[in-house]
């Protein structure tokens, strides 16, 4: 079942939010709006210059529907994927979005209306009835995007992904990672590149089966797409795991302490993720799954929820893990629209800090940010490895939950923070760090960050430089239309935009 964190959720009501609001309720909600054009073309308003040694491909991946046809899904989660791409080279930027053609999608696009039930509460007009021991869910591919083995994948955690070309966008069909997984299989919707502790690269993924008892096969995958390595390792009870964090010889997961009721779900009243519930009196389970196919250790720590890592590596014989927890699961109280959520009791993640001494089988935690923070990134060089600099969304205000405003930067090693802030009507998406070529340091690059401009009702792409986000965007790429709140997202250093010269990009 896919899984994925709160994003951009207020505090305060519209009535609550005064003029000293670091944001209003009404420019945030405005970002959920459906997009159902596609668009492709040269991007012509930018403030500041694309830097000149910047050049690749950033593809971004988030529901693009928030109505199938005028009925409303019940949350963003439950929307349709739609792909964006910005391709970048010699200073300028081509965007394009197309929907992923998924079998679902185009089913209920010619009957007009949903046909599927949403794993977030989405159901099928007519009542529980005409949803009641319907558990046929629908694979919507709107969670990430990665190209490796030269193909582009849109994932979805809970089915198979789908393959894409990479200049057009266009849907090519479901893809089985040359039969590692099969037909009715599922694949990550997180998995990670690991830089070469091994070696070459490799893409490192796995597959979740839960239920009264959970079971997750890990696998590394080569560079041209073939199983280097899997194993599977079975797990007591029901696992709700979105992220996994990767070391050169291990892989870590964090059993959440939740439970799954599936009555309401069997119903027809509920969707499946809002029959989840938190046990906080139940400890969270770390996983520590060795990548040579080992035994599985389990080392218990704080209650706590875990949607994303920000980065893990050994050092002196421990595992060190820095990821975003939240106090309790953050569900939503089923409201009928989710813009008018009341979000005062959903709690905020925070960054913490785990130390494992896996002979001892014990677990030290600490807190590294304690206000509210999302969507973590770093140099993809340091996975796995000792870091310095960390980026991440953070709320514009230092206390309590908020949409994420603001970009921020972690010194792990004195733990001094930098910040720049696009409130009061900016309202952030993931950041992505993209090296400098032949970069000097770890911070030496650029982050590229899809936003929402509630001011102009349409997105930009900000770029800021890695060693100084205080001074602001080096360039602003002024989108003539919204792009929705996305999820996740990934730059690689290929462009696929148009060639100079051809009829696309002369249109």
């Amino acid at each position: 079942m896919p899984t994925y964190p709160i994003i951009n959720s207020p505090t305060m009501t519209a009535a609550e939010a005064g003029s000293n609001a670091a944001f209003s309720v009404e420019d945030w909600s405005s970002g959920y709006r459906s997009q159902p054009n596609e668009h492709s073309y040269w991007v012509t308003d930018i403030e500041g210059h694309i830097p000149a040694d910047l050049e690749g491909t950033l593809f971004r991946n988030g529901p693009g529907l928030l109505d199938v046809q005028g009925h409303p899904v019940k949350h963003p989660f439950d929307g349709d994927g739609m792909i964006s791409s910005l391709a970048i080279q010699d200073g300028k930027a081509f965007f394009r979005n197309r929907f992923v053609r998924t079998a679902a999608y185009l089913a209920e696009q010619e009957a007009e209306k949903p046909l599927f039930r949403g794993v977030f509460g989405t159901q099928k007009p007519g009542g529980p009835l005409a949803n009641a021991f319907d558990l046929n869910l629908k694979n919507i591919a709107n969670t990430h995007i990665v190209y490796w083995a030269d193909k582009l994948l849109a994932l979805w955690e809970a089915a198979e992904p789908h393959r894409l070309d990479p200049s057009t966008l266009e849907t090519l069909g479901l893809d089985y990672l040359n039969g590692l997984i099969a037909p009715g299989g599922s694949f990550t919707a997180h998995p990670k590149i690991d830089p070469g502790h091994h070696g070459d690269q490799r893409l490192v993924g796995f597959s979740l089966k839960t239920g009264l008892s959970s079971k997750i096969t890990l696998y590394e995958i080569d560079a041209q797409g073939n199983a280097l390595s899997q194993h599977s390792h079975s797990i007591p009870g029901f696992a709700f795991i979105h992220d996994f964090a990767l070391t050169p010889n291990y892989a870590i997961f964090f059993q959440n302490p939740v439970s799954f009721g599936p009555i309401p779900f069997l119903l027809g009243f509920k969707g499946a993720a809002e029959c989840i519930s938190f046990n906080p009196k139940e400890p969270t389970k770390i996983l520590v799954i060795p990548r040579n196919g080992d035994p599985m250790q389990v080392i218990e720590t704080d209650p706590c929820f875990v949607f994303h890592h920000a980065n893990a590596f050994e050092q002196e014989g421990q595992i060190v893990i820095d990821s975003v927890c939240y106090g309790s699961f953050p569900s939503l109280d089923g409201s009928s629209d989710f813009r008018d959520v009341d979000f005062d009791s959903v709690p905020a993640g925070e960054l913490w800090h785990f130390s494992l001494n896996v002979a001892a089988g014990t677990a030290e935690v600490s807190k590294q940010l304690t206000r509210c923070v999302e969507f973590p990134t770093l140099h993809p060089d340091y996975l796995g490895r000792p870091y310095r600099h960390l980026f991440i969304g953070t709320a514009h205000a230092p206390q309590g939950n908020a949409p994420l405003q603001a970009l921020l930067k972690l010194d792990t090693h004195t733990g001094e923070t930098e910040m720049w802030s696009a409130a009061p009507r900016g309202f952030m998406g993931e950041p992505l760090f993209v090296p400098r070529p032949q970069g000097q340091g770890e911070d030496d690059g650029w982050v590229l960050v899809l936003m929402y401009n509630a001011e102009r009702q349409c997105s930009d792409l900000v770029i800021l430089e890695g060693k100084d986000i205080t001074a602001g965007p080096v360039a602003r790429l002024k989108l003539p239309h919204h792009v929705p709140y996305g999820l996740h997202g990934s730059f690689v250093p290929h462009y696929f935009g148009p060639e100079a010269g051809s009829q696309e990009a002369q249109g």
